[in-house]
C-alpha cells in the first residue's frame, strides 16, 4: 500500500515495489492516494512481466554502456559508438527488447551502409551482438541473439598501405625533426614517435603509453595491448631514438597523449601535401620491411600475433622483392 504522508507542500505519496520505488507530490491526501494506489498498480502489473517485455533496447545499451563497456580497455570508443547508435534514429530502440527480431536490424544495416564504411557497420553490429549476448546470459532478459541471424555486410579488405620513404621522409621535414637531437617540442617528440614505429611495428597507443620503467638493454615490454602483453625487440637505432627522449618527460618516454600524436600527425601530413596513409599504417610498413629479415614466426611475436596468418595481412612484398630473394 502506498505511503501517504503530509509536506510543507502537500501531500507526498510513496510506492515500493519489488525493488522499484517511485513518489510524487499533490495538492490533497486524495490526490496522493489515488495516484500511489494506480501507481501501484501499474509497477505490480509491470514486475509480473517477463523483462523482455518492459525493457527496450534502450534500457538494454545504456546498461551495457554504463556497467559493462567501463571494464574494457577500448571504453572510450565504445562509449562513442553506443551514444552514435543512441543518437542515430534507425535501430528499433523503444521496442521491448524480448520482441526484436533480425528483421528489425535490415532497414537499419542498409541504411547505415549508405552513411558509413562497412567496417563502422560490422563494429556496431558487434556491440549490438555484445549487448543481446549480455542481456541473454547475465541479465536474462532475452532467450535468443536475433543479432546472430542477420546477415551481416562482408568485411572490408586489409589495408595494404605503405609509407614510402620518400614521404617518410617528407613527414619528418613537416614535423621539424632533427636528426640525433633531443625534441625541443611536442611536434618534434611526435617526429621520434613516428620514427620508432616505423622501427618496431609498436602502436601509437603503445608508445604514448611507454614509461621509462618499461624500457630495457634490448627490448620494451608492453604489459597493456590491444592484443596481448609482448616484449618488443629494440635494434641500436630504435633504442637511440629512445635515448633521444631523455629528459623529455619523467615517467612517459614521450610525454604525448593518442589524441595529440594523431592530430599532429594529420596536421603534419597536410603540411607536407600527402594523404592516403595515417599513424597505424607505420605498423602495416614495419611489418613489410622487417619480413624481409626475420623469420614469420618471429614476425608474429613481435608484433603480438598468435595466428601466423596475420603476418600475411602486413607481409606484401613486390614479385621483384621475392625473385631477388629466390636468385
Amino acid at each position: 500500500m502506498a505511503s501517504i504522508t503530509q509536506t510543507a507542500k502537500g501531500w507526498r505519496a510513496q510506492v515500493y515495489v519489488r525493488g522499484v520505488r517511485d513518489s510524487q507530490c499533490f495538492r490533497t491526501r486524495r490526490e496522493a492516494a489515488a495516484w500511489g494506489a494506480a501507481r501501484e498498480s501499474e509497477l505490480r502489473e509491470a514486475a509480473s512481466k517477463p523483462a523482455g517485455e518492459t525493457r527496450s533496447l534502450r534500457d538494454a545499451l545504456e546498461r551495457y554502456r554504463d556497467e559493462v563497456t567501463p571494464t574494457k580497455r577500448g571504453r572510450r570508443w565504445e562509449t562513442l559508438r553506443i551514444e552514435s547508435m543512441l543518437a542515430q534514429g534507425m535501430l528499433p530502440l523503444d521496442k521491448p527488447i524480448g520482441r526484436i527480431e533480425p528483421d528489425d536490424f535490415n532497414a537499419w544495416r542498409a541504411a547505415r551502409q549508405r552513411e558509413v564504411q562497412a567496417g563502422t557497420v560490422l563494429r556496431e553490429f558487434g556491440i549490438l551482438s555484445a549487448v543481446f549476448e549480455t542481456a541473454r546470459r547475465e541479465w536474462r532478459w532475452v532467450a535468443a541473439n536475433p543479432v546472430a541471424d542477420v546477415r551481416k555486410p562482408p568485411a572490408p579488405a586489409h589495408r595494404e598501405r605503405i609509407i614510402t620513404r620518400a614521404e617518410a621522409h617528407a613527414m619528418l621535414r613537416a614535423l621539424g625533426h632533427t636528426p640525433r637531437r633531443p625534441p625541443r617540442s611536442i611536434t618534434q617528440a611526435v617526429a621520434i614517435a613516428f620514427l620508432l614505429a616505423l622501427r618496431t611495428g609498436m602502436r601509437a597507443g603503445e608508445i604514448c603509453g611507454l614509461e621509462w620503467r618499461q624500457v630495457h638493454a634490448h627490448h620494451c615490454n608492453l604489459p597493456v595491448t590491444k592484443t596481448v602483453a609482448r616484449d618488443v625487440p629494440l635494434t641500436p637505432k630504435a633504442r637511440r631514438l629512445i635515448e633521444r627522449m631523455r629528459g623529455f618527460d619523467a615517467v612517459k618516454v614521450f610525454g604525448v597523449s593518442a589524441p595529440t600524436l594523431d592530430a599532429l600527425f594529420r596536421r603534419a601530413r597536410r603540411n607536407a601535401g600527402l594523404d592516403g596513409f595515417t599513424f597505424h599504417d607505420t605498423r602495416h610498413t614495419a611489418a613489410t620491411w622487417l619480413a624481409h629479415r626475420i623469420n614469420v614466426l618471429d614476425l608474429c611475436k613481435m608484433f603480438g600475433w598468435k595466428d601466423p596468418k596475420r603476418a600475411m595481412t602486413y607481409y606484401n612484398p613486390t614479385a621483384a622483392d621475392i625473385a631477388r630473394r629466390i636468385g
